[in-house]
């Protein structure tokens, strides 16, 4: 079976270093979520087995139970006629010494065209740092129509992002 290929051609662009590519919104959010390798670990975890989507309200499907490059996840909200749903696939995943996490990318009928990493990272100083990275455009007629709000919701769903995996790490 012959994977669908991705709605945009920069594929792994929210992942590689240097500037995401010209044409998109860009997002960058990062936020420190605690300290020490054992909150890289088990927020790692959360990020890569989905549990800080679900935290955060997004209904994932993917046969896969944890993030690994290649496989296929769905993410819905919403209810009844108000559902959007939204499928990708995972570009790349990384467990790190000091770094965990992964990004995917949009397939035809998301809502947008583009990438997205959620990425936990431990510093120097022994903190724990949360980040989304993300590049998009829309990629339908209703994301288009919404015009300049949709970046300002995924920015403000970023920042959601980050208080679900503190909820989730406090248990």
């Amino acid at each position: 079976m012959t994977a669908k290929p991705f709605s945009y051609p920069e594929v792994g662009a929210a992942t590689r270093p240097g500037p995401l590519p010209a044409g998109y919104h860009h997002l960058r959010h990062r936020v420190l979520i605690g300290h020490g390798r054992d909150v890289l670990e088990a927020a790692g975890a959360a990020v890569t087995d989905w549990r800080m989507h679900r935290a955060a309200g997004v209904q994932v499907y993917s046969p896969a139970v944890r993030a690994e490059a290649g496989a296929r996840v769905h993410c819905a909200i919403g209810a009844g006629p108000l559902r959007i749903t939204a499928p990708c696939r995972v570009v790349w995943a990384a467990h790190e010494p000091d770094r965990i996490g992964f990004s995917y990318g949009t397939l035809a009928g998301h809502p947008e065209c583009g990438e997205e990493a959620f990425v936990v990272e431990l510093d120097q100083a022994l903190g724990v740092w949360f980040s989304v990275t993300a590049f998009s455009r829309p990629g339908r007629w209703y994301t288009r129509l919404a015009g300049p709000v949709v970046p300002l919701l995924q920015r403000r769903f970023a920042r959601h992002y980050g208080r679900a995996l503190r909820r989730v790490l406090a248990g």
